[in-house]
């Protein structure tokens, strides 16, 4: 099977330069003048025993005026380092070049489909440019991991659009390995946290399904930095652009709730060293409890549609779905009250006032009007079109001839 790995790379503004407010928001981009952590990742390609496949560098920058010098930047790494596979860089220039022909074919309608900005944007890119490639299995990797095992890439293919019992094997999930060695989150528990178990909820969830056999098992979660799709799902699932993080679980739900199934292989295996985020706790909070909302909204407002499953929060347990329950206004109303008493304690009233505000933030999303499971309904849709349009042997071939990327 044709096999393209995709590695999405953040970039910021130099570090003297001040952050605005325009700018994209991402955990930890590289500064322009930075070292980063894609070196890192690239040099250890040369461990993997298995180098049949192509590797494609998504190159997303923080703000318009530097894409630019990103490009350059992404440019002279990839040159440095000369990976041990075929190596190229897709950014915004290719990106303009696609948008550009979709105009000139009267297909403007997809082009919003098509965009280097947030996170569901930048994983559909990584599925979007195998497909255009003609790859049958994309493998989506993150640029702040090192390969350790050899055969990282012989686990990732072995079980991949095969059958397992009635069901063909269309997503797996590998797993992180911390600087510590182990697989399960170490983070000190702090009072607040008594109402939202966050940390503790994933690290059940890992013992239940990481540690116990049999290698391969359906499973709540996944990881976007190690995660396998078949060209099978990916043509026909997008993941949500509406959500603003935890993308990869999100498009884990959509796959379900359009009957496919997400494995995870307690094999696969990658060490994630990321570098500390810097964002406040209370920042931290308000987006695990924007996506989680957004998660539910698209439980709750399910309607009976043929060929689609539905999916409760029991079927996510124990992580995400104990967040994804009745009790989950609850859960943000007193880990955020006592998160603001803690703030106050130390004097820092403005951060108090954002945990207030993330109580309010909730409340209001819960009882919104939107309907995320009609929008996934008719993002689907448009999605499918989109790749669709690009299954053609003829467009698919013009445009890599355009933009410089190989088809066989």
């Amino acid at each position: 099977m044709k096999t393209t790995m995709v590695i999405p790379s953040y970039w910021g503004r130099k570090k003297e330069e001040e952050w605005k407010s325009t700018d994209s928001v991402y955990d930890h981009p590289t500064h322009l003048d930075g070292e980063g952590t894609l070196r890192r990742t690239l040099e250890s390609l040369t461990i993997l025993k298995n180098k049949n496949f192509d590797l494609v560098i998504l190159g997303i920058a923080t703000a318009e005026g530097i894409q630019e010098e990103v490009e350059e930047r992404l440019e002279a790494i990839i040159k440095e380092t000369n990976p041990a596979v075929p190596t190229h860089l897709f950014s915004y220039t290719r990106l303009k070049d696609i948008h550009t022909h979709l105009a000139q074919n009267d297909r403007d309608d997809l082009i919003p489909l098509l965009q280097l900005n947030g996170y569901s944007n930048v994983r559909n890119l990584c599925v979007f440019v195998p497909h255009l490639m003609g790859s049958e299995v994309s493998v989506l990797i993150d640029d702040d991991e090192i390969f350790e095992d050899p055969r990282f890439m012989d686990k990732a293919r072995e079980h991949i659009g095969r059958t397992l019992g009635d069901d063909k094997v269309l997503a797996v999930a590998g797993f992180y390995i911390n600087p510590d060695e182990d697989y399960f989150l170490h983070k000190e528990f702090m009072n607040w946290m008594t109402y939202w178990d966050k940390f503790d909820c994933m690290n059940r969830a890992f013992a239940e399904i990481i540690e116990k056999e049999p290698r391969l098992k359906v499973t709540p979660f996944a990881f976007g930095g190690n995660l396998v799709i078949h060209s099978d799902l990916s043509r026909l699932i997008p993941f949500d652009p509406s959500i603003p993080r935890g993308e990869d679980i999100d498009f884990l739900i959509n796959a379900r709730m359009f009957g496919f199934k997400t494995y995870l292989d307690n094999t696969l295996s990658i060490k994630h060293d990321a570098p500390p985020k810097t964002y406040p706790v209370w920042r931290r909070v308000r987006e695990d409890i924007l996506r989680f909302v957004f998660e539910k909204n698209k439980l709750d407002s399910q309607e009976d549609v043929q060929d689609m499953v539905r999916v409760s929060a029991n079927d996510l347990g124990p992580y995400p779905g104990e967040f994804l329950k009745e009790d989950l206004e609850e859960k943000v109303f007193w880990s955020n009250q006592m998160l603001a008493i803690d703030y106050l304690s130390q004097g820092e009233n403005k951060a108090a006032s954002e945990c207030l505000e993330n109580i309010a933030l909730a409340h209001r999303n819960l009882n919104s009007k939107t309907n995320s499971f009609q929008d996934l309904c008719n993002l689907q849709k448009k999605w499918k079109g989109l790749m669709d349009y690009f299954s053609s042997d003829r467009v698919a071939r013009e445009v890599c001839r355009q933009i410089h990327l190989p088809r066989e």
